[in-house]
């Protein structure tokens, strides 16, 4: 299944989904947002991930994101909101595209790297275990699942763990920054599939670099927590 800009749904048009990170607390002006500590140290990743990949991915690019989107928002509606609603609401809007973009990939990398958190089962356990199962055939085919939904992405884009339209798991491949909660749906895991995510240790072995994260680094107690909040 694959995501393109054009099917991001209007914010004014989707239902209200649940945050999977932090609550909105709307009575307070969001600006400037601020970007949350990386979870961990730069090299605990390493070796499926580098120290230094993580160094830039979060130091330069997903800093840029808030930087570019606290920019953006002054002197708008947006710059009361936190940065979920921001999402949800400049989701399908062509005048607030850069809104989107950078409010989007700001949230997709707080989600990104709290998943990696160290500490937790390296594969899923319980109810989570049991509806891969159902779903994909198995933990190894949910991995090669991951590698071919990720293919059906031209460019840059993501490859989200959600659920679809009879609240079944499913994975789903987005373009540049989008994501379900733009489209009203939960996000369980990201895999980041732009080349800043990977290039520098993988190359242009994208599938080898999925298959690093998923078996090694994803924490699979912070994604059974985000499934089992709905």
């Amino acid at each position: 299944m694959h995501v393109t800009r054009r099917t991001v749904l209007s914010a004014a048009t989707i239902a209200a989904s649940a945050a999977i990170i932090g609550t909105p607390h709307v009575l307070r002006a969001a600006l400037p947002l601020k970007q949350p500590p990386l979870p961990f140290a730069e090299d605990a990743l390493a070796p499926h991930i580098s120290a230094r990949t993580v160094g830039l991915h979060y130091g330069k690019h997903h800093k840029k994101y808030f930087d570019t989107l606290n920019e953006a928002a002054k002197g708008t509606p947006y710059g009361d909101m936190e940065l979920v609603d921001i999402v949800k609401a400049s989701a399908g809007k062509d005048t607030d595209k850069k809104i989107f973009n950078n409010a989007a990939q700001a949230w997709n990398h707080v989600a990104y790297w709290a998943q990696f958190v160290p500490g937790g089962p390296k594969n899923p356990e319980g109810d989570l275990a049991r509806m891969i199962d159902e779903t994909f055939g198995g933990y190894d085919a949910f991995v090669d699942k991951v590698v071919s939904v990720s293919d059906t992405v031209f460019g840059t884009g993501w490859v989200w763990l959600t659920r679809d339209d009879d609240g079944k798991l499913a994975l789903v491949g987005y373009e540049d920054g989008n994501n379900p909660i733009a489209a009203g749906r939960p996000a369980y895991l990201g895999i980041d599939i732009w080349e800043h995510a990977y290039y520098l240790d993988y190359e242009n072995r994208k599938p080898e670099h999925i298959k690093a994260v998923m078996n090694n680094i994803v924490n699979w107690k912070v994604v059974a927590e985000r499934v089992a909040a709905g």
